[in-house]
């Protein structure tokens, strides 16, 4: 298609229910503007799509459900989720996915067509669009968009080849998103096959040799369980480690009494004493206080923090936790630092060569964060486009 270029012409504006846009745009309805195909979807069991192996993508209302041997639409189309467990999860979601080929939908999702407008122009528009005064509620923390709701929706919709032409642009941005998206896969990938050969002594790094040993962790950690240390700051253990709770987007959940909240040091181990089979630990680079629902480990000597903070989270590692820790059911296992301190790990005779494997991992782990980072910002640069180009604040210019 032809190039386009941005630019902020003196542009006459019209007054409209959903703002001032470009006057030689148009408002319709979604229902207007736009096919809702709702006839084309394909109920299935639950238990049926399990059974069936097919070639045929099934659709959710976000993603591929699986594959089954037949197939009731082909083209292109926007899919639109009906309804979430809570409005606040079309924000954290894709609200709208493009679609082409041979496939399937089930009830749960809406299926729009363009008519005389483009598919694509619908699927930027939506994933633009603040849902919540278009929600209807449906019980405690349940809300449904429904199709009398989505075709009611007003649409601003520019000529054609300017609708091509913004696609065009925000679909580049896609494409660049999704590259670096593969890109993180891939490294991810590669971290993995490192901590399952690193970490268990499979391969090997340059310049070092000898069998490793066999210790306990009780060998190589102590429990800390220093309290009532209230001048200290209070810290969140999450995935990506442990931090101020005055720097977490989530709520402050702590107890008003700090009294039992445990002392953490940098080099300290907090994990989950009831998900520790799940790998939620952390390294703390910060001195402050955790939840009491957190045991804290200290490393000895022989031990590199670092090195451990990856081995903890090994596979095998958490099957173990998970076999040592004590309860009924998984929601009230518990691994004390008395389940914890029993459990068997093969080691390096040195803690230089556990140093030069954690510095190999924590390379990887920068290498991804990079990455992720990237991706957030291009994210960030098409939610700045989006806001001008389908509002016509800047318009395109098509050479």
């Amino acid at each position: 298609m032809p190039t386009p270029t941005l630019q902020q012409p003196k542009q006459k504006l019209k007054h409209t229910a959903i703002g001032d846009i470009p006057s030689d745009w148009e408002i319709k309805s979604v229902g207007e503007a736009f096919k809702i195909c709702n006839n084309l979807r394909l109920p299935i069991s639950e238990e049926e799509r399990k059974k069936v192996k097919g070639i045929y993508p099934y659709y959710g209302p976000t993603k591929i459900q699986g594959y089954i041997n037949e197939y009731r639409i082909e083209g292109k189309y926007a899919l639109i989720g009906e309804d979430g467990d809570h409005f606040l999860k079309w924000r954290e979601l894709p609200m709208t996915i493009l679609v082409e080929g041979k496939f399937n939908v089930n009830n749960h999702a809406h299926i729009i067509q363009g008519k005389e407008n483009l598919t694509e122009w619908f699927f930027y528009f939506f994933n633009h669009r603040e849902l919540t005064p278009h929600l209807t509620r449906q019980g405690a923390g349940r809300y449904k968009l429904t199709k009398d709701a989505l075709g009611k929706i007003l649409c601003p919709l520019p000529p054609l080849p300017e609708q091509k032409a913004i696609a065009h642009i925000l679909s580049l941005m896609d494409t660049g998103i999704n590259k670096n998206n593969s890109l993180i896969a891939k490294k991810e990938l590669q971290k993995k096959w490192l901590m399952q050969n690193l970490l268990s002594g499979k391969k090997r790094l340059k310049g070092f040799a000898g069998e490793w040993k066999e210790f306990l962790l009780g060998d190589i950690f102590t429990e800390r369980t220093e309290t009532k240390y209230f001048d200290l700051p209070l810290l969140s253990v999450g995935a990506n480690g442990i931090y101020p709770q005055s720097d977490s987007i989530k709520k402050d959940t702590s107890n008003e009494d700090k009294s039992k909240y445990k002392r953490i040091c940098p080099g300290d181990i907090g994990y989950n004493t009831m998900r520790m089979w799940q790998g939620r630990s952390a390294l703390s680079q910060l001195e402050g206080i955790v939840s009491p629902a957190y045991t804290i480990v200290t490393p000895k000597k022989n031990a590199d923090s670092l090195f451990f903070s990856y081995l903890l989270k090994a596979p095998k590692l958490m099957n173990l936790f998970w076999r040592n820790s004590q309860g009924l059911v998984d929601d009230t296992l518990n691994c004390k630092f008395k389940d914890f301190e029993i459990v068997k790990v093969h080691l390096p005779k040195s803690k230089e060569e556990q140093a030069a494997i954690a510095k190999v991992l924590q390379a990887a782990d920068n290498e991804i964060q990079l990455l992720k980072a990237k991706t957030e910002k291009l994210k960030e640069q098409k939610r700045g486009l989006m806001q001008v180009l389908l509002t016509g604040k800047v318009r395109v210019k098509i050479k």
